[in-house]
């Protein structure tokens, strides 16, 4: 089964159209990453999924349900979770308590498994939300979400900022998931890093895909990711430690 069908998006700003009839889809047990510059309408394309920003045109589907004119709260309980840009986190809350605030669901993650997959966390919890650092607000966003655990994970930028090494940290979760056989949708501005974990890739220019295809396959065509990404299109590696 399809974990998202996207059909002939439209979605506009007011009078402004930002998305000009998008097509794709995500299946089961699949990571797919979207990629673009700054301003080709990525994020619009995660609100307008999510009921956020509703489309004016096309349909969308998840899980086989047709979620076009649903409100967010009815397409999460769909089993979707998104982690917006931002680290929305509870500032005034310790990292314990913002733990504790999505509704438990049953699967594979935990309050204990989230400490273990991110000890800066465990270290921290007793911390406060606006007492991290932006990467410990960013893994705890993703934490939050995780533990609703979602069919269908939709990212927004989660390197954003990062070091490399909790970057590492942030897209060996996301994998991890992806192998448990949740879906994943990925906005990532770093090309390389997306492309290494990513099944398969759609990069959006102006509201327009424009390309649509194996995430390696794309990697391999230089010119494109170099127009695409400029300075995150070099080689990507991880520390090793």
């Amino acid at each position: 089964m399809k974990a998202l069908e996207v059909q002939q998006l439209n979605t506009y700003y007011g009078k402004s159209h930002i998305l000009h009839g998008i097509d794709l889809d995500v299946n089961e047990g699949e990571l797919v990453t979207l990629l673009g510059r700054n301003g080709a309408g990525k994020s619009t394309t995660l609100r307008s999924i999510m009921g956020l920003t509703p489309a004016r045109a096309g349909h969308v589907k998840i899980f086989g349900t047709d979620s076009t004119h649903l409100p967010p709260f009815r397409i999460a309980s769909l089993g979707v979770g998104l982690v917006p840009e931002g680290r929305r986190v509870f500032s005034n809350l310790t990292v314990d308590e913002n733990l504790k605030v999505p509704v438990d669901r049953p699967g594979p993650w935990n309050v204990a498994r989230i400490y273990r997959a991110f000890p800066r966390l465990a270290e921290r919890k007793g911390h406060k939300g606006g007492q991290l650092s932006g990467g410990e607000q960013e893994m705890l966003s993703i934490a939050r979400v995780l533990l609703l655990n979602p069919r269908l994970l939709m990212l927004d930028e989660p390197s954003q900022g990062l070091a490399p090494l909790i970057v590492q940290n942030v897209f060996d979760i996301i994998v991890a998931a992806r192998n448990e056989g949740t879906a994943v949708l990925l906005i990532e501005q770093n090309v390389r890093a997306a492309i290494g974990i990513a099944d398969r890739a759609y990069v959006l220019d102006r509201g327009i895909i424009t390309y649509s295809g194996v995430a390696s396959e794309f990697g391999k065509d230089e010119q494109r990711v170099q127009e695409l990404a400029g300075a995150s299109a070099q080689k990507w590696e991880f520390p090793d430690d």
